[in-house]
């Protein structure tokens, strides 16, 4: 298929190196000019990359980011919308934004799906994505193969914004099962436990979960490069609060890790992963 990908960051331009892989016809851009994926065309801008694309799919740091790389004037996906052609978007934003971007590709004749990813920067380079979709169970069939491509499991989660909407519910479960280890982690360390100790008990005991499985050898490491940037999941959060207020939900537990977040953040902590959050933590408990 002829696939424009738009956004080459930590999980984009895998995803679009494994779309080369499976070979379709790709062509990249990416905001920040430089950023190749080998055996793709690169363009200059979101319309030119999608000029003869049969499917846009996206992956991009935020809603306006999605909003300018289809709407955004002169430079647009809009500019060269036609009938039949498929928006995708693995981007991670408003459920609410989501349905108002599909009404306006549909508008133009084509369809939108929105397909959020979980797997990290491991799974996106293997191939093993896990997706959320929303969207026509018609016009997912077209793209199985995409997504085959790039992923594991492929999940329909119900129509247009449901998988942003799972989304938000799967990464909030993280940031809090995160927050849970590593405030657990800091109490055993100021307490005299040697934090090896407590992460081998962990995996023989019910509090094992595949958040603290993966982290955790990255935190004894003291290594936060970002597999998933605080930024981005501090991000998430406020989509989540946001999406709660609007329906009416309470979230006492997000509200409360959210003030972690926004205190790493002036600490200069936004470009590391998530998990330097037990850094905070651990400064808070005056360990090293």
């Amino acid at each position: 298929m002829r696939i424009a990908f738009c956004g080459l960051g930590i999980m984009g331009k895998p995803m679009a190196a494994n779309l080369v892989k499976a070979g379709h016809d790709v062509t990249v851009w990416n905001r920040t000019p430089g950023k190749i994926v080998e055996g793709a065309r690169a363009a200059v801008t979101p319309a030119e990359a999608a000029k003869d694309a049969e499917v846009v799919w996206l992956c991009v740091s935020d809603t306006r980011a999605v909003e300018s790389v289809l709407f955004g004037g002169g430079i647009g996906v809009h500019s060269v919308f036609r009938p039949g052609m498929i928006v995708v978007d693995s981007s991670t934003i408003s459920p609410a934004d989501t349905l108002t971007f599909a009404e306006r590709v549909r508008a133009h004749g084509g369809d939108y799906v929105d397909a959020p990813i979980t797997g990290s920067k491991i799974g996106a380079e293997n191939a093993a994505l896990i997706f959320m979709v929303g969207g026509d169970e018609a016009t997912l069939k077209k793209i199985d193969p995409l997504f085959r491509a790039m992923g594991k499991e492929v999940k329909r989660m119900g129509a247009v914004s449901k998988g942003q909407a799972a989304k938000l519910a799967m990464n909030l479960q993280i940031a809090l099962i995160f927050e849970g280890f590593a405030e657990g982690l800091t109490l055993a360390r100021k307490l005299g436990v040697e934090p090896e100790k407590l992460v081998e008990l962990i995996p023989l005991t019910m509090v094992r979960s595949g958040v603290v499985d993966y982290k955790a050898p990255f935190v004894l490491k003291h290594d936060y490069t970002p597999n998933f940037p605080l930024r981005l999941m501090h991000k998430d959060m406020h989509l989540m609060l946001d999406a709660a207020k609007e329906s009416g939900v309470k979230l006492p537990g997000l509200e409360t890790v959210h003030e972690l977040y926004e205190a790493a953040a002036k600490q200069g902590m936004q470009d590391l992963d998530y998990a330097a959050t037990v850094l905070l933590l651990e400064q808070w408990a005056g360990l090293k």
